[in-house]
């Protein structure tokens, strides 16, 4: 069942999610609108490899905007750390955003339960757009559970900005 906008600020209230900095202004009637974070990152590998860590490039995104090329990869992040463990987060493009031809999340909506952090966007153009930082780019939803919690202690716990693939750790497992 999904959190109204009204229940999401109650539980920010009570310390059962985490939104912060949380903006009142920022609720939707089911969801809460998340900025976009200065710090951008860029692969500059032309084959991207699983197996292995890629190399990649970070820039600051500048307040006059940046032009994002059509067909590649960024990695953004949402400004607000947000997170819960008693609700599920699921992070969605806001339609203003996807009407301009950007995808904030490529494949990975769902947020676990108990993960808390400034998420990564998988940002990709299907032409040329600009985005600025602190924009309105995305929403999460919450999402109450069922069964007994597991919560979430991966390899992204706790993230302060965009990360790039960690996947290779995947293979290293022994």
């Amino acid at each position: 069942m999904i959190l109204t906008g009204l229940q999401i600020k109650k539980e920010v209230g009570k310390g059962r999610i985490v939104i912060d900095p949380f903006d009142e202004k920022q609720i939707n009637p089911n969801s809460y609108n998340f900025k976009l974070g200065k710090p951008i990152k860029l692969y500059t590998g032309k084959l991207l490899d699983p197996r292995v860590p890629n190399p990649i490039v970070e820039v600051e995104l500048p307040e006059t905007g940046l032009a994002l090329k059509a067909s590649r990869l960024y990695l953004g992040h949402i400004f607000e750390r947000i997170g819960s463990n008693y609700f599920v987060p699921i992070m969605k493009g806001r339609s203003s955003i996807g009407r301009l031809g950007l995808f904030i999340n490529i494949t990975a909506d769902l947020i676990d339960l108990g993960a808390i952090g400034c998420w990564t966007l998988q940002m990709h153009a299907i032409q040329p757009v600009i985005i600025y930082p602190g924009m309105l780019i995305g929403q999460m939803t919450f999402w109450r559970i069922s069964g007994r919690p597991l919560l979430y202690r991966g390899k992204y716990q706790g993230a302060k900005g965009p990360m790039e693939s960690l996947a290779y750790k995947d293979f290293n497992t022994k």
